[in-house]
């Protein structure tokens, strides 16, 4: 079931990546990337960093194909996509829970500490979208009050302590995925944001 969900959660990311790259007029070349870059670049990043190889997409090519079908096929119907949101958004949600849990297994495969563990999830779960909106020369959504990245700790933290704890796989999967998902979706709903920093003073 994890694994099914991995591969929807590609499809989902893959797909809200390309219809920003035809927001900003990208060629289909750049949809293909700019899918590829949200889809996998979490796990890239967190296979870079800890030192994990091959890379998810280069052991696996088919989710290269994945990422570039789900964006053209986007581009077959963006004109509808548009009344699908909130299916996305839900699916987004829960691609984010599902990212971060394989990103700690991951993690504690290669022996980390905890708190890397936790990180390895939340990089998973976050990087696409960042460097989707780095590449659209947008502010990504994780920094400006977004609550996405917390939803992602508090679903790895749940999920590798309660491993720690003696909880069975199967049953910490679904109840950091439920916790992380319930979050996700009333955080978007009742629109709970982190805290602002604003600073408006000129120090020169």
């Amino acid at each position: 079931m994890l694994i099914v969900i991995f591969y929807i959660a590609i499809t989902v990311e893959a797909m809200t990546a390309a219809l920003a790259a035809g927001r900003r007029k990208m060629d289909w070349f750049g949809v293909c990337v700019l899918a590829c870059v949200t889809a996998l670049g979490g796990g890239s990043a967190r296979d870079i960093i800890l030192g994990h190889y091959p890379l998810s997409w280069v052991a696996n090519p088919y989710l290269l194909l994945l990422s570039c079908g789900a964006a053209l096929l986007t581009i077959a119907i963006a004109r509808i996509v548009h009344r699908l949101r909130w299916p996305f958004l839900l699916l987004d949600a829960l691609g984010l829970v599902v990212f971060s849990i394989i990103g700690c297994n991951v993690g504690m495969e290669m022996g980390v500490s905890p708190v890397i563990v936790i990180v390895a999830g939340m990089l998973t779960g976050i990087t696409g979208g960042i460097l989707r909106d780095v590449l659209c020369n947008d502010v990504p959504l994780v920094f400006s009050g977004e609550l996405y990245a917390t939803c992602s700790a508090v679903t790895g933290a749940i999920y590798y302590f309660g491993l720690q704890w003696g909880g069975h796989a199967d049953v910490m999967i679904v109840v950091a995925g439920a916790i992380g998902f319930s979050m996700r979706v009333l955080a978007i709903f009742f629109k709970w944001e982190m805290p602002r920093f604003v600073y408006d003073k000129d120090l020169r």
